[in-house]
């Protein structure tokens, strides 16, 4: 076979969300991209729902095994027909998720995830035939390392693929992947900490009344200008849902416009000293805001879906407290931080502040990379020795664990209200 019609398909096996890449291995040349929502969601929303339902049945891992390779081979079906590109050019597939979503994938028995001692089964890359995991493809499947039970070859791709810690930067780096299994590792003092915070689905849209994955129609931005909102949404489309870009954005609005208390809790119209509370309505039995209304669909955010926001944020904040607090260090001498997730959009940082996952200093120095674990796969298939160099990553990371931990439970308590806006 020729250089030029070597293939790869780069793939992030999300929780909530699949992506992959279809790549030139000759030009580097990204060809096509595709994606889906996680089909093992029928388990449950979340990384600990699936694990739980994957221990008590062998037959639920056998399916939760047999979805999540089904859509992975659609999309590399999709991705190769969407340039007219034969199945047997395809050397290598690159995957990478979090311990969970790797061993599920490879129908691996989770106990050993979901039990102390909380280790996975294999900790350095781990090559497959194509064909074991039921595609007819004639490539070898590359999973990334998992460093621990906690942080998984998702993180080590996110890293990978960003200037990382070799990279001189002032002061201490924080990383931040915003998903349903929200992983965040701290660069500080030559070591690089990672932990991951059961964050849920709620900044990926899931789990929410209107919530859906970013794709066209989903808003993505919410903006007031004193007499009307106004909805971003993907691609223009008209509003269909929203996806966690927008439920941010339309938080971090209702907090400022004296909507929301510091507690959650959203106010009754009479409270609300804006017109924007002339938005409030009441769906079901709980208080709502509605978003956009036309004749044929209304999209609203509950007070369930702050609720599930709320725990989300301080989850994700909490865990970035006991890495400060393992290296030593104040969330103030953080010098840069890199930002990504499956939001929909370059999510604004003040965002982030308003709810309380940032302070002041982390939104001045915020970059934001889109689909940074994706991205993180395909620098390593593109680069000469890229797969040797994430298992060598991955051995430099020290995992923290969160799970019954007093510190993660203390700094949860503390970070889980929003901050005081008046």
């Amino acid at each position: 076979m020729s250089s030029p019609d070597r293939l790869a398909i780069a793939v992030d096996l999300g929780t909530t969300t699949l992506a992959a890449s279809l790549l030139d291995m000759a030009t580097g040349e990204r060809l096509a991209v595709a994606g889906s929502l996680n089909p093992q969601r029928e388990f449950g929303a979340d990384v600990i729902a699936r694990l739980d339902a994957a221990c008590r049945s062998k037959e639920a891992r056998h399916r939760m095994a047999e979805l999540v390779r089904g859509a992975i081979g659609r999309l590399a079906g999709e991705l190769l027909e969407s340039v007219g590109r034969s199945p047997e050019h395809l050397v290598t597939i690159a995957v990478a998720g979090n311990p969970a979503m790797e061993h599920l994938l490879l129908d691996l028995p989770v106990d050993a995830l979901a039990f102390p001692p909380y280790r996975p089964l294999f900790t350095a890359g781990k090559t497959v035939p194509a064909v074991g995991l039921g595609w007819d493809l004639p490539a070898e499947v590359f999973l990334f390392p998992l460093p621990g039970g906690f942080v998984g070859g998702d993180t080590v791709a996110f890293l990978h693929g960003v200037p990382g810690p070799r990279s001189p930067v002032p002061g201490p780096r924080l990383y931040l992947d915003m998903g349903t299994n929200g992983e965040i590792a701290l660069a500080a003092d030559g070591k690089l900490l990672a932990t991951s915070a059961a964050a849920g689905p709620a900044f990926e849209g899931g789990n929410l009344s209107c919530g859906m994955a970013a794709l066209p129609g989903a808003i993505s931005g919410v903006t007031f200008d004193g007499e009307r909102l106004l909805v971003s949404t993907v691609e223009g489309k008209p509003a269909t849902g929203i996806c966690g870009s927008g439920v941010l954005s339309a938080i971090a609005l209702l907090l400022d416009q004296g909507a929301i208390d510091s507690t959650g809790r959203l106010l009754p119209p009479e409270e609300i000293p804006s017109s924007i509370g002339n938005r409030l309505t009441t769906m079901g039995d709980e208080r709502a805001f509605v978003l956009h209304r036309d004749a044929t669909r209304t999209v609203w955010l509950s007070q369930e879906d702050i609720r599930q926001v709320q725990l989300a944020k301080g989850a994700i904040r909490a865990g970035m407290e006991v890495l400060f607090d393992r290296a030593g260090i104040e969330s103030g001498a953080v010098g840069s931080v890199v930002l990504t997730g499956s939001f929909g959009a370059v999510l604004d940082p003040h965002s982030l502040k308003s709810l309380g996952v940032f302070t002041e200093n982390m939104v001045q120095t915020t970059s934001f990379v889109r689909e940074g674990a994706l991205r993180g796969v395909e620098h390593a298939l593109l680069t000469s020795g890229g797969l040797a160099a994430v298992d060598h990553l991955a051995g430099t990371i020290r995992v923290i664990p969160l799970s019954g931990t007093p510190a993660f439970e203390k700094h949860f308590l503390q970070h889980i209200n929003f901050p005081h806006t008046i």
